[in-house]
């Protein structure tokens, strides 16, 4: 006798057992197809004499090891940043002289046709100096840490690192492949958030889009690098002082990872409750790397795509900043004077207002928010690189506009955790297809950065530290 079984009822079913089953039924599953797999390939292959491991499996022992393949990859991603961080201001400092001094000769010529001061400043002053400043900050940047990155992935051991850290996902209710999106978020959270097409479930993948904003890009490395050399590595002997700040720089990042590890245990016990889905990772061969890719990949793919994305944000901040400097109000501009409106809120946080405003205009692209804070704490109608020592650049904010440690460290923190910049933003709209998750993205990491800051500044106080 047979009966008539329904498709719905069959599905009914199964959902009732999934209840029943352990939290790594999944792991097990796939334990047991790759022990039979070797069970068959024991018994179907015959070796003369047992293999020895070769140089891949040598290499593998030690970069996924449980005690030293966390110390590498922490090793390795600080030569990455030091290398970044010592490159790229000399290439940085070069770029921009040349693109300033053909500014500057645009200005004179417009000045020469007697066009008038407040277009010629618009375009030269606001606009373009807006783009020379994202340019010269954004490009030597990416073209050292993109290439390197790109060299660790052609090498094989980005599959390394998702391996050593889908532990820590799997228990955040993520996907390990998280980390390498993660990883590419240290180049441009705009293309970490392209990266994410790796993870094939959406939820999981929306995890790691709404997340990746808490590890710090190039355009937020300036900051960071600004605030280690003035404020910890000024007080170690000048041949650590490069050291120092690329320790301090690589600090900070560890506690960017440690929120995207929280934010993304929250985000899938909560709004995008799941279970974390099961990694099969098959670690391939080391092999060498391929320059041509390398370059064509990095470069063109990755630095130029970016760049291009970050300039089409950074021309209407240029003017932006330019408009509220040279408008006066008051016995100032117009720039000083939104500043003091938002200075109590900034005192709240542990900062002030000239950085509140500073991050505002620069919600378009990070890079300029160290030249918006110079210029307007020096009183410029225009985006200046202020002093070039730590020495002077310590007497600017502590002596002139009283800093604290306290206003370096919560910086450094908001230059963390604060929302994605407008390119980001976009991306995360144009993958997503959804105004709702962008707009949660937002309000994720601006909160994030409010409630960090506040509480650190409050702590500070009553413990009588600032």
């Amino acid at each position: 006798m047979t009966t008539n079984i329904q498709p719905n009822e069959v599905l009914a079913k199964a959902e009732t057992l999934r209840g029943n089953l352990s939290t790594g039924f999944r792991d097990e599953i796939v334990k047991s197809l790759y022990t039979e797999a070797e069970n068959i390939a024991r018994r179907a292959v015959k070796t003369a004499k047992d293999k020895k491991y070769d140089l891949d499996q040598r290499i593998d022992r030690l970069v996924t090891s449980p005690i030293v393949g966390l110390p590498i990859m922490v090793v390795l991603l600080s030569i990455i940043i030091w290398l970044t961080v010592s490159g790229a201001n000399v290439a940085s400092d070069a770029i921009a002289n040349i693109l300033f001094a053909f500014g500057d000769w645009g200005n004179a010529l417009f000045s020469s046709l007697n066009i008038p001061w407040w277009i010629t400043g618009f375009i030269w002053d606001g606009v373009y100096r807006g783009l020379a400043w994202v340019i010269s900050v954004m490009l030597p940047p990416m073209a050292i840490f993109f290439p390197a990155f790109t060299i660790l992935e052609d090498l094989g051991y980005l599959p390394r690192v998702a391996f050593n850290l889908d532990w820590l996902y799997r228990k955040a209710g993520a996907h390990g492949k998280q980390s390498l999106t993660m990883a590419m978020g240290f180049g441009c959270n705009a293309a970490g958030v392209v990266a994410t097409r790796i993870i094939d479930s959406p939820r999981e993948r929306l995890i790691a889009i709404l997340t990746n904003n808490f590890v710090p890009c190039n355009g937020r490395f300036p900051t960071l690098i600004m605030l280690a050399a003035v404020f910890v590595a000024a007080s170690f002997p000048p041949a650590l002082t490069s050291l120092i700040a690329a320790s301090t720089v690589v600090g900070v990042v560890l506690i960017g990872v440690f929120f995207t590890l929280l934010m993304s245990w929250l985000l899938s016990k909560t709004v995008l409750k799941g279970e974390a889905s099961a990694f099969t990772l098959e670690l391939p061969p080391y092999r060498r790397p391929n320059i041509s890719r390398i370059l064509y990949t990095s470069l063109i793919d990755r630095t130029i795509f970016v760049l291009w994305r970050a300039m089409q944000t950074a021309a209407p901040a240029g003017a932006l900043i330019w408009i509220l400097a040279n408008v006066p109000f008051g016995t100032s501009n117009l720039a000083a004077a939104i500043a003091d409106w938002l200075n109590p809120f900034g005192l709240l946080l542990g900062l002030d207002g000239v950085i509140i405003l500073a991050y505002i205009i620069a919600i378009p692209a990070n890079e300029i928010v160290v030249p918006t804070m110079m210029m307007v704490y020096m009183g410029a109608g225009m985006m200046i690189d202020g002093p070039s020592t730590t020495d002077a650049i310590h007497s600017l904010l502590v002596g002139a506009h009283g800093w604290t440690m306290l206003t370096a460290v919560n910086l450094m923190l908001f230059a963390l955790l604060h929302n994605p910049c407008a390119t980001t933003i976009m991306t995360i709209y144009k993958e997503t297809k959804s105004l709702k998750w962008a707009t949660i993205s937002v309000v994720i990491t601006l909160g994030t950065a409010f409630l960090v800051t506040f509480l650190t500044a409050t702590i500070a106080r009553s413990l009588g530290w600032a």
